[in-house]
């Protein structure tokens, strides 16, 4: 199976690095609870990969491809890369979790090659490349 998809839309910040702890006291369980802006963040992904989300989940290795065009700034040029926050391995959790929960594959584990980009651009969105990997040997 193999699919690619843009997602129109303003990436969302927020990280899954973002939770919240609320401690308990001495020798009790710390909660963890989502920001809003987490939740808003959570909210967006499913609704904009759920017109994409695949009949059947994807079984096996998973190769993930991703670029995040982000709004255009005074000083950047459509196409550069964004070497500024979020960082790339933070974006990704939440949007793996996102695909998960939306059945993209059966757990996010099965993606075992992944390339994240950030660029400015004119057209603000996601890119998204998804494929289950053919079992050939890498010698």
């Amino acid at each position: 199976m193999e699919m690619q998809f843009f997602l129109p839309m303003i990436p969302p910040t927020a990280t899954a690095q973002q939770h919240r702890a609320v401690g308990r006291g001495k020798g009790k369980k710390t909660s963890y609870f989502d920001t809003p802006e987490l939740k808003d963040a959570r909210e967006k992904f499913e609704a904009y990969l759920s017109q994409h989300r695949p009949r059947f989940p994807m079984n096996g290795a998973v190769r993930l491809v991703t670029k995040w065009c982000f709004p255009m700034t005074q000083t950047s040029q459509h196409g550069e890369y964004k070497a500024t926050r979020p960082d790339t391995d933070n974006l990704i959790k939440l949007f793996k979790d996102c695909m998960t929960r939306l059945g993209f594959w059966h757990d996010d584990a099965q993606v075992a090659s992944e390339t994240t980009e950030k660029f400015f651009s004119n057209t603000p969105g996601i890119w998204v490349y998804a494929a289950e990997i053919e079992e050939d040997v890498i010698p």
